[in-house]
């Protein structure tokens, strides 16, 4: 009987025997037949020409320009020997009208400056870093006469208003 346990046993155990991952080592074997490893050339290395920069006579873009004072020359300038007035040393974007006052049939604006300074204008007052006269205000606005200089270096004249702030 024991023989016959340990035949039984060892036949079930050769019946276990196969693997049962035929599939997968087939398919690892066949996995690599048609590769092959291609490198790419090197790129053809071309020979360093030098460039010759030819541009030294142009004005560099990046410096600013300086005002140029035309000796008895006609067209569009402003007035470079006038006294400013305080509120030309804040650009036109910082400044905010706040308020409107009328005064002896005359009209004001009230001007608040990035300090928090308050300042009183009407027309004629220069005003913002671009040589801006106020030619106008009413109960709105603050209308604006600016020189500017393009970047030929002529002189043009462009319209700005300054708003009242609703707080």
């Amino acid at each position: 009987m024991k023989r016959l346990v340990s035949l039984i046993l060892l036949l079930s155990l050769a019946a276990c025997g196969g693997n049962g991952y035929e599939d997968l080592e087939q398919f690892v074997k066949n996995s690599g037949n048609n590769l092959r490893g291609k490198v790419d050339p090197l790129p053809e290395v071309k020979p360093y020409q030098p460039f010759t920069y030819a541009a030294f006579d142009l004005p560099d873009p990046f410096k600013p320009r300086k005002l140029r004072l035309t000796q008895g020359g006609g067209g569009l300038q402003p007035d470079m020997n006038r006294p400013k007035e305080p509120l030309e040393s804040y650009s036109l974007e910082s400044l905010k009208m706040v308020g409107v006052l009328k005064q002896k049939g005359k009209t004001f604006a009230v001007i608040k400056a990035p300090d928090n300074a308050i300042y009183r204008i009407h027309s004629g007052n220069h005003i913002g870093q671009n040589f801006g006269l106020v030619t106008a205000v009413n109960d709105t606005a603050v209308k604006i006469k600016e020189i500017v200089q393009d970047s030929a270096g002529d002189w043009a004249e462009r319209e700005s208003n300054l708003t009242l702030q609703e707080q």
